[in-house]
Formats: C-alpha cells, structure tokens, sequence
C-alpha cells in the first residue's frame, strides 16, 4: 500500500475554496521510510540516510521559506500509542504548525526554495496526514471551547 505524501490537486482546490485570509493551524502526523528513497538523478540518492534523516534534511532545506510565510510550530511530540483508531496508523512525529493566514502557507508552498526542500520529504515519508484546522480559543474544560460548536 502506498502512503500519502503529497497533496492531491483536489486536496489543494478544496483548501484553496476555504477563507484564505484568516489564520489556520495544520496537524502533520508523518510515519518515516526505514530508508528515504531519493530519485536516482539527486544528489543524496546513494547516501543511505534514513526516512527520519531525509525528514530533518527536509527541515533545515525548508526552515527559510517557513520563516518568511510567518509559520510558527506551536506544539511537537513523538507518538507513543493509538487509543482510538487503526493501530497500523502509528506515527514517528507529530506536530502543529500556525499559519497568520491560509495564504501565508500556499505563498510557502510554492516558494522555489520550498519547492527544492520538499525533495527532501518525499524521500522521507511512507505516510502522512496534514490537517487544516481553524483555530480556536480553548475553554475552561475541553470539547470546543467556550459556547463554540461544531460549525
């Protein structure tokens, strides 16, 4: 079974559809080749780095491009069990990023030296999520926060 990696175009389209002016938080969940698969014409194609070296490869190659978006990784942790869910789902990292404003990310997605890093990634990666998220104020308790529901 092949993972997800990239963005499908209708993917892109629907975020594309939602307010691209408001800020949005994006939950990564990404699960590592044992070995990142570079294509044969890269550079790093014969360096036998791992998914998880390809991955911080893909960080630092990126870091510029993040910067300039105004992206801000506002939470990170590495997955320990799934309670509720497929157990094949098991994740190596997960994060969350802020955007100021949905914007900001496409501006980032396709900045030509975004768009060398992401190389990077898709040699990492045998599967991965990326959730688009409208920020919240958080509540006193946890659901939705203070009279916020679903909509």
């Amino acid at each position: 079974m092949t993972g997800f990696i990239d963005p499908t175009r209708e993917a892109m389209a629907a975020f594309r559809d939602l307010p691209a002016d408001q800020p949005i938080a994006m939950i990564n969940l990404v699960r590592f080749l044992e070995t990142a698969t570079y294509p044969t014409d890269h550079p790093d194609h014969a360096a036998a780095r791992t998914g998880a070296e390809a991955y911080a490869a893909y960080g630092r190659a990126a870091a510029a491009p993040f910067a300039r978006s105004g992206g801000s990784q506002i939470w990170l942790g590495r997955p320990e069990l799934t309670l509720i869910g497929p157990a094949d789902e098991a994740w190596d990292l997960a994060f969350i990023v802020r955007y100021e404003t949905a914007e900001s990310f496409i501006a980032m997605v396709r900045d030509p030296e975004y768009q060398l890093a992401v190389v990077h990634r898709q040699a990492a990666v045998a599967d991965s999520r990326l959730i688009r998220c409208q920020p919240r104020v958080a509540g006193s308790g946890f659901g939705f926060g203070e009279g916020q529901g679903t909509h």
